[in-house]
């Protein structure tokens, strides 16, 4: 797009300013009553709950918008965001254009787009190569787990990231990567190693892990779509022994209502994981404590770098959590949608999961298991490097519902087991369970049911 494009472009959107800066804030405080965002006005009752509602609008405004004041890392330290706007606006190298911010999983959020801009986009009339309409789309605040706060016009003064960057996806319902947000999914599309590596600046990560940039960037290279790794910067293990990236597939946020440990191995519960998260990983103001970091044998960089007990001034995470752990108890796993599997086939493999006492793990509702879910890596076949670089050393017993949401990338931690059936397929001789392959069929259409 020239600049006279350029140009257009951002006056379409001016005349949406008002829209955007008027009234867009109330929409982010009080999201439209559409059956995903809570009950209307008429059914919530008393001052009880309408307490429960405003808590439940405050953590989703946290889950979606809330920093943490990460900029700090993000922006000033790295300076991603020099590398998002590019030279032709303050930055460095070429910019992002929505056609490379699509291909490395970044989402858009259709209902922060004005309806001109949305037509435009049905009509292929916006520019996919051109960063400025990255940097409109920011602006907007349509950039789904990303913001980015201006100095004037386009150009970027720093950028930030939320939780739903890894835990929200959107429906597709404009275009693939943009439309509705679907809180709690997993995005198995983004690519987090390829979105640091833009940064210009990995000094600071370079000094915490103690190697140079080049080792940083050939880490994050590994991780591939919907891959983090939690631990890095703790163990500094960036492979695993066999060379394989240590990286985790990022899990899902929702159905996690009655779960006790959370994470594919265990480190603790929902508000511990998201102070652990907003403070430790995502670099926001935040308090922390856990002593087990300070161990130094297993946790060798949070130890000398003092993650143990981490206190910021101000302290911008610890308010918020109690909002952001009712949200996400609010976030149920989706059903499957009509016609995704065999009906027939799931009814019979429910009892198959049954007779094969599944469910003496995979406990219903929740599919998980009450009280300390957490197994040692022998009772699953696996091997242990993923667990030992936990504090309790174990692989948690995963919730089942809503597998179809997050079947790209494979199953387990890492992703081991490209196919439910693969799965199946290794827990049969290690449990002895002897299955037909009818039964191996229907178990897979269950598990595709819930």
């Amino acid at each position: 797009m020239n600049r006279s494009g350029t140009r257009s472009l951002f006056r379409m959107v001016l005349r949406f300013c008002l829209a955007v800066v008027g009234v867009g804030a109330l929409a982010v405080a009080a999201p439209a009553d559409d059956g995903r965002d809570g009950p209307n006005q008429q059914e919530r009752g008393g001052p009880g709950q309408q307490r429960e509602h405003d808590l439940l609008l405050s953590g989703q405004q946290v889950f979606r918008f809330d920093t943490f004041g990460d900029e700090a890392f993000w922006g000033d330290t790295l300076r991603l965001h020099q590398a998002i706007e590019g030279s032709r606006f303050g930055g460095v190298g070429a910019g992002v254009s929505p056609r490379t911010a699509l291909a490395v999983g970044l989402k858009v959020d259709v209902d922060a787009l004005p309806g001109a801009l949305q037509r435009a986009l049905r009509a292929g009339q916006v520019n996919l190569d051109d960063p400025a309409v990255t940097l409109t789309l920011l602006k907007l605040n349509a950039v789904v787990g990303l913001t980015g706060s201006f100095r004037s016009g386009l150009a970027l003064q720093s950028i930030g990231i939320q939780c739903a960057l890894c835990h929200s996806t959107v429906d597709n319902s404009l275009a693939p990567g943009i439309g509705h947000r679907l809180d709690g999914w997993a995005n198995r599309d983004l690519n987090v190693g390829a979105i640091v590596s833009l940064a210009p600046d990995l000094s600071a990560v370079a000094g915490l892990l103690g190697v140079d940039q080049g080792a940083v960037r050939k880490v994050l290279a590994a991780w591939g779509p919907g891959k983090f790794d939690a631990e890095l910067f703790l163990d500094g293990k960036g492979f695993r022994p066999d060379g394989k990236t240590a990286a985790t597939l990022i899990p899902p946020a929702f159905g996690l209502a009655g779960v006790n440990l959370h994470t594919w191995t265990g480190w603790g519960s929902i508000p511990y994981w998201n102070a652990f998260v907003a403070t430790l990983e995502m670099h926001g103001k935040g308090s922390f404590s856990d002593s087990r970091l300070s161990d130094p044998s297993q946790f060798p960089i949070a130890a000398r770098a003092g993650f143990d007990n981490v206190r910021s001034e101000p302290d911008l995470v610890s308010s918020k959590l109690p909002a952001l752990h009712r949200y996400q108890l609010a976030l149920a796993a989706p059903r499957p949608p009509h016609g995704s599997f065999n009906e027939a086939a799931a009814e019979r493999g429910g009892r198959v999961f049954n007779n094969a006492r599944c469910n003496s793990c995979h406990v219903p509702p929740t599919f998980s298991e009450p009280g300390w879910n957490l197994h040692p890596a022998g009772e699953l076949g696996v091997d242990a490097f993923q667990a030992d670089r936990s504090p309790a050393k174990g692989y948690r017993t995963a919730p089942l519902r809503g597998l179809w949401t997050h079947m790209k990338g494979g199953f387990y931690h890492d992703g081991r087991f490209p196919t439910l059936l693969d799965v199946v397929n290794h827990y049969d001789p290690l449990l002895g369970l002897h299955l037909s392959a009818q039964e191996k069929s229907d178990l897979v259409e269950y598990l595709k049911s819930l």
